[in-house]
């Protein structure tokens, strides 16, 4: 699982119909304390996130078929929730 903000979406005019009607979002990956990460990943939205929210994104292949009930969907990455809160505790080694 990964934490991360939406920072943008994606329309495509031409895709398989897998993808239609879905919702495709750029999603900036973050660090647990809330620090973005130089790096982002593109995600299937099935939670009706927006611009600038905190989301958790599965990013594992099998998974996301699994939520979308297909065996062949050609999918890796599904935003599964949208984040109000992180805490982290800290502990000392």
């Amino acid at each position: 699982m990964i934490i991360g903000r939406i920072i943008g979406s994606i329309d495509s005019t031409i895709n398989i119909p897998f993808y239609d009607g879905k919702k495709l979002m750029i999603v900036e990956k973050l660090r647990g304390d809330g620090v973005a990460k130089d790096d982002y990943l593109v995600a299937v939205d099935t939670v009706g996130a927006g611009s600038g929210e905190t989301v958790l994104v599965l990013d594992e292949g099998n998974g996301s078929r699994q939520i979308f009930q297909s065996d062949d969907a050609p999918v890796r990455s599904t935003i599964v929730g949208i984040i109000d809160a992180v805490t982290c505790a800290r502990s000392s080694i």
